[in-house]
């Protein structure tokens, strides 16, 4: 029997059992201190949304493979995602406790404090914006609908009324000498009043300001963290970072997968997005040119790995800073001199029935890489991939070649894609916990009393949660799946909708500086070989300018400028070319 082409497999298990994954420390990852990765560490304190999302992904889905991580560390945001969970939990419990205790004490003015929070909560989900401790102002931050703020608003304002009337009731109960709940001037709906005495009225009183110690407490411990662990300073030296030394036996599997994987060349995809991490498709195109032998020339055949070497040293050269400044010279800050190009493999986890059997190994890829380079194949593809980590490595630009020879055509494939800066949010970290720690006491306590009913309300929603969290986990089985492809990149997670004009100015530069010198490398290596590169070349202006490229004009209307009528009335036969008349 004949063997199967390679082309419609994914990865081939390796013949030797690979060695078992082992923990990886922190600093093997280039980026593992990097700004951007410090940015999203802080974000899974300041988004409950988003930790939750790094979590669920990294953490219950272990059988996924990660996605890459440009300019990033998956490993030490997932580190800080599960920390700040323990922090929360442990939170949450001291406040179910509490609330166990207001039903239990206060009776009727417990329902009356649930509604309250009910209303505020609700109101702050219809309001918007990050569900954590903290909430950042920037330009934008308050951009919510007409009807989203109106119906805020009077959800917000039922809230409070509804609050002042508990309080008040409650006072003026505990404080009365008469314990007749009925004779109150400022009556709650006699429902909730029933069986009150000034011994529940007390405790309506003392228990929502113990859990207003618990709110200030929550925020003042996550205000540390981000103030002193997520500092620039301290983060730069992983070894310092609690974070990273929580010793839980399947963090530690997970974290070693992750470092393993996450900066690979070899990369495992998912069949709805297989470039899952390097952000959003910016202008790919597509050409197809016949080779023709130059005339008066000899053409040589031509393969992929031929023109590849031909566009390498080309990029690189990128590298190389303006005339008068020597290659050392710490004033040339243009992110193109720390370029970064390899080739990468895309592959699919078919046929293993363990991620850790993935071969990653540098033989292993090298047989992948030179097997994949000459094929057109569907599912295992190889590319140029081309990098550049600007702005602290927020705005990553990253582009992948494809070259493909055969049947005398030669296809060229351009996929640039742009990761955007990290959310806005997330990088008013530093004035966020130098705001705070500067404010008094008389802030922070009246900051705690005014977010008391929304925080209990949500730990309660927090409570659930975690159940359903650690049912997933432990009862899910994902440990033992069959590995898949990332279903999210954490990167894209935390990446802002768009850019400033400044980073889309550098991205549109370096993104052009790159589409010329692949051009010009491909050019290069068809007129070495001998083939026509005039075709080749009008097809390059004009696609990657955006042009159009017309083949034939025949049987159609076109038309320039703006206001035109067009008819297009096909003729039969050779008829002429004016008008009859």
């Amino acid at each position: 029997m004949a063997r199967d082409s390679r082309a419609d497999h994914a990865v081939r298990p390796p013949r030797p059992r690979p060695e078992p994954v082992r923990p990886v420390p922190s600093s093997s990852s280039p980026h593992t201190s990097s700004e951007a990765t410090r940015l999203l560490c802080a974000g899974t304190y300041l988004d409950d949304d988003f930790r939750d999302a790094v979590v669920d992904e990294l953490y219950v889905h272990e059988e996924r493979s990660v996605a890459p991580s440009l300019g990033v560390d998956a490993a030490r945001v997932l580190a800080h995602a599960l920390r700040a969970r323990r922090v929360e939990a442990g939170w949450t419990a001291l406040l179910a406790a509490l609330w166990l205790m207001d039903f239990l004490l206060a009776k009727g003015f417990f329902y009356a404090f649930l509604l309250s929070s009910a209303l505020l909560l609700m109101a702050s989900w219809a309001r918007g914006g990050a569900s954590g401790p903290f909430r950042a102002d920037y330009p934008g931050a308050d951009r919510v609908g007409l009807y989203r703020r109106r119906l805020a608003a009077v959800l917000r304002v039922a809230g409070w009324l509804t609050l002042v009337s508990y309080v008040a009731a409650a006072l003026e109960l505990a404080l009365a000498d008469d314990a007749d709940p009925t004779a109150l001037s400022v009556a709650l709906p006699p429902p909730l009043l029933a069986g009150a005495d000034p011994t529940a009225a007390w405790f309506a009183l003392l228990i929502p300001a113990a859990m207003a110690g618990a709110v200030a407490w929550h925020r003042e411990h996550i205000a540390r963290v981000l103030a002193t662990e997520l500092d620039q300073t301290t983060f730069a030296d992983p070894g310092r970072d609690p974070a990273e030394r929580f010793d839980g036996a399947r963090f530690q599997r997970v974290r070693a997968l992750i470092r393993r994987e996450q900066h690979a060349p070899a990369i495992l995809y998912h069949d709805q997005h297989p470039f899952l991490g390097a952000g959003t498709a910016h202008a790919t195109w597509t050409l197809a040119v016949e080779l023709r032998p130059r005339e008066g020339a000899t053409a040589v055949p031509l393969d992929n790995r031929v023109i590849l070497e031909r566009i390498r040293p080309l990029v690189e050269a990128l590298r190389t800073p303006s005339a008068g400044h020597a290659p050392q010279d710490g004033a040339v800050r243009d992110r193109l001199r720390g370029l970064e190009l390899d080739e990468c493999v895309f592959l699919k986890a078919t046929g293993l029935r363990s991620r850790s059997l993935v071969p990653y190994g540098e033989a292993e890829f090298a047989r992948e890489r030179a097997e994949a380079v000459e094929e057109g194949g569907e599912i295992r593809r190889h590319f140029l991939r081309v990098r550049v980590g600007a702005w602290r490595e927020e705005v990553v630009v990253t582009v992948f070649v494809r070259v493909h020879t055969q049947g005398g055509m030669l296809m060229l494939e351009f996929a640039p894609h742009v990761l955007r800066p990290i959310r806005p949010a997330f990088r008013a970290v530093d004035r966020i916990s130098d705001s705070h720690r500067r404010g008094g006491m008389p802030g922070k306590a009246v900051w705690a009393l005014a977010r008391t009913p929304t925080a209990a309300g949500r730990s309660l929603i927090s409570l659930f949660q975690s159940l359903a969290f650690l049912w997933r986990m432990y009862a899910g089985g994902y440990d033992a799946a069959i590995p898949d492809g990332p279903w999210a990149s954490v990167r894209e997670l935390g990446s802002d909708t768009g850019a400033s004009l400044f980073q889309e100015m550098d991205v549109s530069r370096y993104l052009k500086s790159v589409e010329d010198r692949v051009a010009n490398g491909v050019r290069q290596a068809l007129a070495e070989a001998g083939w026509e590169t005039g075709e080749f070349e009008q097809k390059v202006i004009n696609v990657s300018g955006g042009g159009i490229f017309i083949e034939s004009a025949e049987n159609s209307a076109l038309s320039f400028g703006d206001n035109n009528t067009i008819s297009n009335t096909p003729r039969n036969g050779a008829g002429g070319g004016h008008d009859d008349g």
